[in-house]
C-alpha cells in the first residue's frame, strides 16, 4: 500500500539535498567548531557558512544568528533570557501559543513573573489593540507566534512589534511554521527576538535557530562554554547546523514558487473535501493563513477514528498539535476560538509539504469523504451545526 504524509506542520521528512549536505559532517568533518587544529577549522567553516544561510533566510546578520536545539530550546531561551530574574517583570503572550511558550511562561510565573495571557475570537487572529490593552509598566517582553501551528493562521506580528518598539519593550515571535512558508525577513517584521526549527523545514529533529537582533539583552539559560556568542553553550551541532543552513538555502532559492505550488493544493484539497463532505467547517481566518496548512471541522465525527480510519488507507494527518497527541482535553486552540470540546474533537488538520502532489490530494479526498460518510453512518453524535 502507499502512504502519503500529511502532518508537515508536526515533522518534515529531510529533503535529498539537505541529506547530502550533512553527510560529510558525520564522516569526514567532525572536528569540534571550538578546536584550533585543522579539523576543528574545518567544522568552524562549515558552522559558519550555515550561519550565513540561515541568517540570509531571515534577512539578518549572521552575528544575530544562534543555533539551538530547535523550536523549544529557542523559545525558552528567548523569554527566560529576556526575563530573568523574573520577579517584577511582566509578559504579554496569546491563549493560542505552542506549548513551547506557554509552559515557559508558566514557568516565569513560578519564578515570580505575572503573564497576560490575550484572548483570539474566532478568526484565531490576535487583535493588537488587546495587546496594547495588556501593557504594564512593567512589561519587558511581548510574544506572538507568527503564524500558528493548527489553523495556520498569520498573526499581525508587525503591527504588534510597532507597539513593542513604541512601548519599549521586547518582541519575540515563535517562527516555527512561518519560516520557509511565507516571507520571514525579521527587518521587516520589526521582531527582537524569532525562532526557527530545522525539522519543520526539511531539516533533521534536533536543530534550530534563536534571532537575536543586535544590542538585545539576553541571558544564556544554559552555562557552560562560551559557545554562540556566550548566548547558549555546548559544542555546536556542526553537521545539524549545516543541515538547517542547506535547508534555509533552498527556501531562499525555491520558496517563493512553493509557496504558490503549496497554497493552490491546499485549496484544492479544501474546495474537494467541503464539496464532498456535509457539515464540514474550516476552522479561523481563510484569507490569513499560511499555504500549507487547513483546518476542518467534521460535525458529528469524532477527529481520532477518523485519523486511524485514513491511516489505515495510506493518509497521515492529525487530530491536533502532535505535542498534545494522548492528551485528554481537546486542543486549547480550537477551544480558545470558541469551539466546544465536542467541536474541537471532530477537527482535522491537514497540512502539506514539498512531496505533495495533486494526485495524492485527489485520492485524499475520496478516503475523507469515505471515512466520513461511514463514521457518520455508525455514529451515534448528532451534528452540531455553526
Amino acid at each position: 500500500m502507499e502512504r502519503f504524509y500529511f502532518d508537515h506542520n508536526a515533522t518534515t521528512p529531510v529533503s535529498g539535498e539537505v541529506l547530502e549536505s550533512m553527510l560529510p559532517c558525520l564522516a569526514e568533518v567532525y572536528g569540534n567548531a571550538s578546536s584550533i587544529h585543522y579539523f576543528g577549522q574545518m567544522a568552524k567553516e562549515r558552522l559558519e557558512t550555515a550561519r550565513r544561510q540561515t541568517a540570509a533566510l531571515l534577512n539578518a546578520s549572521p552575528k544575530e544568528i544562534v543555533f539551538t536545539s530547535g523550536g523549544t530550546e529557542g523559545d525558552n531561551l528567548a523569554l527566560l533570557g529576556v526575563t530573568r530574574p523574573c520577579a517584577g517583570k511582566h509578559v504579554i503572550t496569546t491563549r493560542i501559543e505552542h506549548p513551547a511558550v506557554l509552559n515557559t511562561c508558566a514557568q516565569i510565573e513560578r519564578e515570580g513573573g505575572a503573564v497576560s495571557f490575550v484572548s483570539v475570537g474566532a478568526s484565531g487572529v490576535v487583535d493588537p489593540d488587546d495587546i496594547r490593552r495588556a501593557l504594564r509598566p512593567e512589561t519587558v517582553l511581548i510574544s506572538v507566534m507568527h503564524a500558528n501551528n493548527e489553523l495556520g493562521t498569520v498573526q499581525p506580528v508587525p503591527e504588534i512589534a510597532r507597539l513593542a518598539r513604541q512601548a519599549g519593550v521586547y518582541m519575540h515571535s515563535d517562527g516555527v511554521q512561518a519560516a520557509g512558508r511565507i516571507p520571514a525577513g525579521v527587518a521587516a517584521l520589526g521582531v527582537d527576538l524569532y525562532t526557527i526549527s530545522g525539522h519543520k523545514i526539511h531539516a533533521p529533529k534536533g536543530i534550530g535557530a534563536l534571532y537575536v537582533r543586535k544590542g538585545t539583552r539576553l541571558s544564556s539559560i544554559t552555562f557552560g562554554g562560551r559557545h554562540e556568542g556566550e548566548r547558549r553553550a555546548g559544542t555546536e551541532n556542526v553537521a545539524g547546523a549545516v543541515a538547517l543552513g542547506r535547508a534555509a538555502e533552498w527556501i531562499h532559492e525555491h520558496g517563493e514558487q512553493e509557496r504558490v505550488r503549496i497554497g493552490a493544493l491546499r485549496d484544492r484539497l479544501e474546495a474537494g473535501i467541503l464539496a464532498r463532505v456535509p457539515d464540514t467547517i474550516v476552522n479561523g481566518d481563510r484569507a490569513r493563513r499560511v499555504p500549507n496548512t487547513t483546518s476542518i471541522r467534521f460535525d458529528g465525527v469524532e477527529g481520532e477514528p477518523m485519523v486511524i480510519a485514513l491511516d489505515l488507507r495510506g493518509f497521515a494527518v492529525s487530530s491536533g498539535a502532535a505535542c498534545s497527541s494522548g492528551a485528554v482535553e481537546p486542543s486549547h486552540v480550537l477551544t480558545a476560538i470558541g469551539l466546544t470540546k465536542e467541536q474541537a474533537r471532530s477537527c482535522l488538520r491537514f497540512s502539506l509539504g514539498r512531496f505533495n502532489t495533486e494526485a495524492q490530494v485527489d485520492a485524499l479526498i475520496d478516503a475523507v469523504a469515505d471515512v466520513a460518510a461511514h463514521l457518520r453512518k455508525i455514529s451515534t453524535v448528532t451534528p452540531v451545526h455553526a
